[in-house]
């Protein structure tokens, strides 16, 4: 499988040392300049998706992309490094979109039940249309040291908006928790998510209907067990789970 890394480079396709979109002197800067260079930015972005679903991750090379924008392969590289940077900038629009369509379900449920089905199945939403790419592209992020990993430290921006995602689902809710609970039940959220993710990846279903259902069945089952918590009796369980928890993310 082609990597980024892999792909060649010639002298003209190193990164230029300033901003490809900025004006000559006397022509203006400032805020203009960056809305340029916005736009050029996305447009690559655009292309690189694009790209990714009609002919898949690993064939699609900065060279393509910067072809089909209609930029030089320079400009492409001083905007992403590399494709694995593009997947980043990808993550990272992909967490905003996600939060954006789970605006007016946020807005209106105070019960977690209906908060938590909202924000998942907003999050299928802005992912249906890459769902043709998505099984080849996850045999890249599944690798433990890849960069495109959801996990790895070059993914943490893109990380960190999601587990927001959820703790405003859970801040934002009326469910009464344990405290504990309530500081760790949002990454545990996002692990489940991830878990929902990647199912819909390998779903053939029409329209990813069994990750639909899936999401039906599973939400209802969290909220009786973040209710059960609750319970005197369960929480030494509770404590021990959580106690488990953080000490994994400590060996980290």
């Amino acid at each position: 499988m082609t990597s980024a890394a892999a792909e060649p480079t010639g002298p003209d396709e190193s990164a230029p040392t300033a901003d490809p979109t900025a004006p000559a002197a006397g022509q203006g800067a400032g805020k203009p300049r960056r809305a340029r260079g916005e736009q050029t930015r996305q447009l690559i972005l655009e292309t690189a998706l694009r790209l990714f679903r009609e002919r898949g991750y690993a064939e699609t090379t900065m060279r393509a992309i910067a072809k089909e924008a209609g930029v030089a392969v320079g400009n492409a590289y001083y905007y992403f490094d590399s494709k694995e940077h593009l997947i980043q900038g990808f993550y990272d629009r992909n967490q905003a979109a996600h939060r954006a369509a789970a605006e007016e379900v946020l807005a209106a449920e105070k019960e977690l039940a209906p908060r938590l089905r909202g924000v998942l199945h907003a999050g299928i939403d802005v992912n249906a249309p890459y769902h043709s790419f998505a099984a080849t592209f996850f045999k890249s992020a599944a690798e433990p040291t890849s960069p495109l990993s959801p996990f790895s430290r070059e993914s943490s921006p893109a990380r960190e908006a999601a587990i927001a995602i959820f703790r405003e689902v859970v801040e934002g809710s009326n469910a009464k928790l344990d405290p504990e609970l309530r500081r760790e039940l949002p990454e545990l959220l996002w692990l489940g998510w991830m878990g929902v993710i990647l199912f819909w990846v390998y779903d053939k279903s029409p329209g990813q209907r069994r990750t639909r259902r899936l999401i039906d069945g599973v939400v209802p089952l969290i909220d009786r067990l973040v209710s059960l918590s609750r319970l005197r009796v369960l929480r030494p369980a509770l404590r021990q789970v959580l106690a488990l928890i953080d000490s994994i993310r400590r060996d980290d």
